[in-house]
């Protein structure tokens, strides 16, 4: 924070209420400055989230009843006329392979260290918002934006520190507008998630970066509407004002990773215009969010998730119109996630697996996107190869993709596929094996060579439901699939994981059980994983 800033703010007030346990240094990370400015957030705009959060109830309980999602007719004129983003700052003008995690110290200095060009640092989908995770992320990312961070193994066996040169870009994703901070109280309501993640970074770095000419840069998730963008715009600038930073000195790249955002993506660019630099083909919430959205809609079951593919035609027409409309207004278009992770022990399968990845990513910049991602350093070689070779300069925002035209129903057809009994156990394996990590504490987890992180789970867990409720399906070799089915491959999966006390989360196994079997009979479609499974976190 500059002097100024500081001077402008009163002592923290009296009803801001932290509830969580004692973090060591907790006084350091939220002394009374940083406080007053989370109290300013909420009173500022809390009561606008809750309304954006409302219109999402809507619009889901209209889908519910059979309508279908189309182009706004009443923003014609913003998709229609010409005009541009803001300039892309130097820094963020070649993000050909990014990488991803969460921000515990030790993923913070590998993922800085790992030779991609940018890291987002993940509040999200890959950190279980515990108490300690989230205030052990702000202190790491705090002493990285100042050099300082270290980490020493356990045993001592390896001492981790940030390179002098060549680190990556630090991007920071905060939690969607949907999630609450049970841990921070404010007159006796949680305080949103969103803007605590947010709000606190900002103040610990945005001073520094500014300074280091490096944002600060945030990724946004999971918005569906332009209006929910021009929240986030407001945010941005509040913080910026108070904060004693020009306007537009915080930049952002939204994920497209709903439904609803993807009709909106011109509208969206418009409405963080002075500040926005690309979007992101969001695959995996992408797919949660189609399945979410059309959950009553019997013509538009999936099959299993391993046949949803970015070659099915309803997705190659989302990334294709996302990089259209970047492309169009001047801004970056960032392909979407590989979850491979390196197969020790088997060299074919491992080279199976990276060809897969090959092949996604000449996918990606054939079709002209602009970066990736990738969850794993051992993947960033493989996929700077494949971007060197067919982007030799920064970007490709000069390829306008004039060719491409994508109309509503293409967006929503649905694909074809079967469901196997290996597809059917695996989602119920994934499930389980996540949420019980996650309510461990832990946000992303390797199984079956894959990360996992909420958004691949929340597929899984999603399909079960939809397969389930809506009755006459069947498995490729006939069988059923119904309550039965489920039941037997719950009740078997203990037993299944015999090795479960290796696992991450083992203990909670039994915990991801009973509420994986609540969730899927439940009458109605829990809008989020994460939000059933909140109160179970210390």
């Amino acid at each position: 924070m500059t002097a100024n800033a500081q001077k402008s703010l009163a002592p923290a007030p009296e009803d801001l209420e932290l509830l969580g346990p004692r973090f060591p240094g907790q006084g350091e990370l939220l002394p009374p400055l940083a406080r007053e400015l989370l109290l300013a957030l909420h009173r500022r705009f809390e009561a606008a989230r809750q309304t954006r959060l409302s219109e999402r109830q809507k619009r889901q309980a209209r889908f519910d009843a059979g309508e279908l999602p189309d182009f706004r007719t009443d923003t014609c004129a913003i998709r229609e006329s010409d005009w541009r983003v803001a300039e892309i700052p130097e820094a963020l003008l070649d993000r050909r392979v990014e990488i991803t995690g969460p921000t515990d110290p030790k993923m913070v200095i590998n993922a800085l260290n790992s030779g991609a060009n940018c890291y987002m640092a993940d509040f999200e989908d890959s950190t279980a918002p515990t108490w300690d995770n989230l205030l052990t992320g702000q202190r790491a990312l705090r002493k990285a934006v100042a050099g300082t961070l270290d980490w020493m193994a356990p045993d001592g066996s390896k001492h981790y520190v940030l390179n002098r040169d060549n680190l990556a870009v630090l991007m920071v994703r905060p939690r969607g507008w949907h999630l609450d901070e049970k841990h921070v109280r404010i007159g006796g309501a949680s305080m949103s998630g969103s803007l605590f993640d947010l709000g606190l970074f900002a103040f610990h770095n945005a001073a520094a970066l500014h300074a280091q000419d490096r944002g600060p840069y945030f990724y946004l998730p999971k918005l569906q509407s332009m209006e929910e963008a021009a929240l986030w715009d407001e945010v941005l600038a509040f913080l910026e004002v108070r904060l004693g930073l020009p306007i537009g000195t915080m930049k952002v790249t939204v994920l497209i990773e709903t439904l609803p955002a993807a009709f909106e993506m011109h509208e969206i660019l418009h409405a963080l215009r002075g500040r926005i630099v690309g979007l992101n083909c969001g695959r995996w919430d992408y797919i949660f969010s189609y399945l979410k959205m059309f959950r009553k809609h019997r013509d538009k079951v999936l099959p299993e998730r391993g046949q949803v593919t970015m070659l099915q035609p309803f997705l190659k027409a989302y990334s294709d119109l996302l990089i259209l409309t970047c492309h169009r207004r001047g801004a970056l278009a960032m392909g979407g996630m590989a979850a491979q992770i390196p197969i020790s022990g088997d060299a074919e399968a491992n080279e199976r697996a990276l060809e897969r990845v090959r092949a996604d990513k000449r996918r990606e910049v054939g079709a002209g996107h602009d970066g990736t991602w990738v969850a794993h350093p051992a993947l960033i070689p493989v996929a700077r190869e494949i971007f060197d070779a067919g982007m030799p300069g920064a970007n490709q925002l000069d390829r306008l993709r004039e060719d491409v035209v994508v109309s509503r129903d293409q967006l929503i057809a649905p694909c074809i596929g079967t469901i196997t009994r290996a597809g059917f156990d695996g989602n119920v394996e994934v499930c389980v094996r996540y949420l019980a990590a996650w309510l461990d504490g832990q946000g992303c987890v390797p199984i079956h060579w894959l990360m996992e992180d909420a958004a691949t789970a929340e597929i899984s867990r999603t399909q079960l439901w939809q397969w389930l409720h809506h009755g006459n399906l069947y498995l490729d070799d006939g069988t059923p699939v119904d309550f039965t089915l489920f039941d037997r491959a719950l009740l078997a999966l203990p037993s299944k994981l015999a090795d479960r006390m290796k696992l991450p989360g083992a203990a909670r196994i039994d915990d991801a059980i009973v509420l994986l079997d609540a969730l899927t009979h439940a009458d109605e479609l829990a809008e989020f994983l994460t939000l059933s499974a909140y109160p179970l976190l210390p």
